[in-house]
């Protein structure tokens, strides 16, 4: 059983964020969902989810606990690595809690969070791809956002990071046809130089990017050759259009200056809770139907298995553990 001394806390730095992004702007080369502003919506999570890891990894680096980066198997997730104790895969569950009166509960009382639900999406725990000793660790990052364009001016005026990203739609992540994208021109009606950075892929599907500064109702020719294109990054809020164009594609396309999101994630803390296997997740999990209303969520979007936090084991004696077998050389387990 897990106990308010079991939670292990840890710092949020502004470069968990930018690691976050850098992932997330890479992945979008080769993943699609949802569109629009739920899209980007979405997409911050993942940045909260990457920051959280990389996190995780710095904190067990620092306490000497010893662990292995495996390549995560599925395609669409190319630059993704998973982290493994004692060769057991662990799968990091994170959420991100950006409610303020949430926030504040659980920094008055961390206390909260062992009657927090930790939930694994059923269809994902039934997919056959985990074994039954790999391990779940579930963690909460407490942080806000600012994801409409009145929060976004708030943060700017504050002087706070934001990173303005605009997804770009399937005919041009991924076209019908794979065909260099000639002649790719970007234009801004902005009344001041911007510069933006465009990614996707080449020809053999790697990721690549290009970064330009746009002059005022300049056309500027883009040098590098791309197959698609899945965002454009801005360096600032543009107060104007900016134009996308290549003949591949007919049409140009326009980006209305309302229409930008921001990826960037205000991290304050990190707590990291405790751990199950997979099989023992199994065991102890019960189901939570889709719509439920829980702490983490206003409804939940898809049927989930759920254990109370406070029924998970408790962190430090697992590292310990593993720090443990690799000074003796036991194998892992043993």
């Amino acid at each position: 059983m897990l106990t308010l001394s079991d939670l292990i806390h840890l710092p949020y730095t502004p470069g968990l964020s930018d690691g976050g992004i850098a992932y997330t702007c890479r992945s979008l080369a080769y993943t699609y969902g949802r569109k629009g502003s739920s899209r980007v919506e979405s997409l911050r999570h993942t940045v909260a989810e990457v920051a959280v890891e990389l996190a995780l990894r710095h904190y067990l680096t620092e306490q000497a606990v010893p662990f292995d980066v495996l390549a995560a198997a599925p395609f669409t997730r190319p630059d993704h690595y998973d982290i493994a104790l004692g060769r057991h895969r662990c799968e990091v569950k994170s959420y991100l809690i950006t409610h303020r009166s949430q926030i504040s509960q659980i920094r008055r009382d961390p206390g909260i969070l062992l009657q927090v639900p930790a939930l694994v999406p059923l269809d994902e725990f039934a997919s056959g791809e985990r074994k039954p000793d790999d391990l779940y660790l579930f963690v909460f990052l407490l942080g806000v956002v600012a994801a409409g364009q009145a929060d976004m001016q708030k943060a700017v005026a504050a002087g706070q990071p934001v990173y303005l990203i605009h997804l770009l739609p399937e005919a041009w992540t991924r076209p019908a046809k794979w065909l260099p994208l000639e002649k790719l021109v970007l234009k801004s009606e902005c009344e001041s130089p911007i510069t933006v950075e465009i990614g996707g892929q080449d020809n053999e599907r790697n990721f690549i990017s290009a970064t330009l500064e746009l002059l005022p109702r300049q056309r500027m020719l883009v040098e590098v050759t791309f197959q698609s294109l899945a965002y454009i990054h801005a360096d600032r809020r543009p107060t104007a259009r900016i134009g996308i164009y290549s003949p591949v594609h007919g049409e140009p396309y326009l980006i209305p200056a309302h229409t930008w999101g921001n990826l960037w994630v205000y991290g304050m803390d990190i707590l990291l809770t405790g751990w199950l296997t997979h099989a023992d997740f199994r065991r102890k999990a019960k189901v939570l139907s889709a719509g439920m209303r829980t702490f983490l969520y206003d409804r939940t979007g898809v049927k989930n298995l759920f254990v109370p936090c406070e029924q998970l084991n408790p962190l430090g004696p697992l590292f310990k553990r593993v720090t443990e077998w690799t000074m003796a050389g036991i194998p892992a387990g043993g």
